[in-house]
């Protein structure tokens, strides 16, 4: 409430600066001083504040035909939405477009939820889309939808609240007509599967004005009960009226808040009422809600003869496997004896020593050999030893070796290297 009316103080001052701005003087009859006239982006954004935060457009259903539709590469749907006396330009992203399971088409008649605002590069009013339905669905359809998306939003529909159902329950309430067809074959189902259950019926109404709240009176009397184990809430086929009142908030926030475990059958299979999304199991029928909640006694008088025999081979089998363990286990332990492997480990440390040692002499007279040849090509190689042998190498006095007789001028003086020194000349 407070951010409600602290936005309305905020709009009502952009209003009057607004007026109060685009007022122009006209005489000296005119009380108001002259002010500096809006900018178009300013007044465009002043607009689109005013109507994204107006309550009744800021979430509003329209119906209308679809017409002109661009679905651009990026997902995003464009498009205007008419009647005989008006159209509005459209918008659905991608986004919004991949969560609906109908989209628009041109020539299509709609019912599409969103909001107003202006697309201010052109100026123009436009209807952001975030829901659409065919034309048509009727009003309990959208009442469905709105329901449902409002208790989705809660958390009553999250999948980790849910509880799992006890595997063999004792006591079984049902919440249905006493006179319904839907309750008989409940029975005939735990009487044919598990007759060890003790059912108890919260009678009610199923159908019609006066049923959602004895609906949920019936199940808030099953949960004032300790040993109620699970719930069944069931009625039999009908038309989308008649099973309105399984669509019914109260009764959907009653399931929701029941501390018993609750599974539906309410229809047919193709029948999916709010209560069947908020139960913690939906059945398709009652008869298959019946089912759900008990196990098959025929099975479990054979799963206990097959256990009986399962134990029974089991004890044997695990006996002979013991026997069988425990001589292998003395026979591993003669052959692992410390006092056994000892001689046999110290020799083949001595092996692994003796291979070690030929190795390391392999290795070192190896890299000795390439040492050797190295320094010998060293030694080919060294000027020193061309000395030796009568040769002499001549540099000007900066260093630079003479190679040819263009370098040397007359009178120049050079520096001669023989083997034993080196001494200086001039060329004549």
């Amino acid at each position: 409430m407070k951010k409600l009316i602290a936005g309305g103080i905020v709009h009502y001052a952009l209003h009057l600066d607004f007026l109060a701005r685009l007022n122009l003087w006209f005489g000296e009859e005119n009380m108001l001083a002259p002010v500096e006239i809006y900018k178009v982006s300013e007044a465009l954004y002043y607009l689109r504040t005013l109507l994204e935060n107006n309550e009744v457009l800021n979430d509003v259903w329209l119906r209308g035909e679809v017409s002109g539709l661009k679905r651009v590469d990026s997902g995003h749907n464009y498009f205007r939405l008419k009647d005989e006396a008006g159209a509005v330009d459209c918008a659905l992203f991608r986004n919004t477009a991949l969560k609906q399971a109908y989209l628009p088409r041109d020539g299509g008649s709609f019912l599409m939820r969103g909001y107003f605002s202006v697309y201010e590069d052109r100026g123009q009013l436009q209807f952001y889309v975030n829901q659409i339905m065919p034309d048509g669905a009727g009003r309990l359809a959208l009442e469905f939808e709105a329901l449902k998306q409002k208790l989705a939003a809660e958390g009553l529909f999250a999948e980790e609240r849910k509880r799992p159902l006890p595997t063999r329950p004792k006591i079984i309430g049902v919440v249905t007509s006493a006179s319904a067809a839907a309750f008989q074959d409940i029975l005939n189902v735990l009487a044919r599967r598990y007759p060890l259950a003790e059912v108890v019926l919260s009678p009610s109404l199923v159908q019609g004005e006066n049923a959602p709240p004895q609906i949920v009176a019936a199940i808030q009397a099953l949960n004032q009960r300790r040993d109620i184990e699970v719930m069944i809430v069931a009625r039999g086929g009908g038309s989308a009226e008649e099973l309105a009142c399984f669509n019914d908030e109260r009764v959907a926030r009653a399931v929701f808040a029941s501390r018993i475990p609750i599974v539906t059958g309410v229809g047919h299979e193709i029948d999916y009422t709010i209560v069947d999304y908020v139960a913690d199991v939906r059945a398709p029928t009652p008869s298959a809600a019946a089912e759900l909640v008990t196990p098959d006694i025929t099975e479990l008088r054979q799963a206990v003869i097959e256990l009986q025999d399962r134990l029974y081979s089991t004890i044997e089998d695990v006996l002979d496997e013991k026997r069988s363990e425990l001589a292998e286990t003395q026979h591993r332990l003669k052959i692992a004896s410390p006092v056994g492997r000892i001689p046999s480990l110290r020799q083949r440390i001595d092996e692994m020593t003796a291979r070690t040692r030929r190795s390391l002499d392999y290795r070192f007279k190896l890299q000795k050999a390439e040492v050797n040849a190295l320094a010998n090509q060293l030694k080919v190689l060294d000027p020193r030893q061309i000395l030796e042998r009568g040769y002499a190498i001549v540099t000007q006095t900066d260093g630079q070796v003479i190679t040819k007789v263009g370098q040397v001028a007359p009178g120049q003086k050079l520096e001669v290297r023989v083997s034993d020194g080196k001494f200086s000349v001039e060329k004549t």
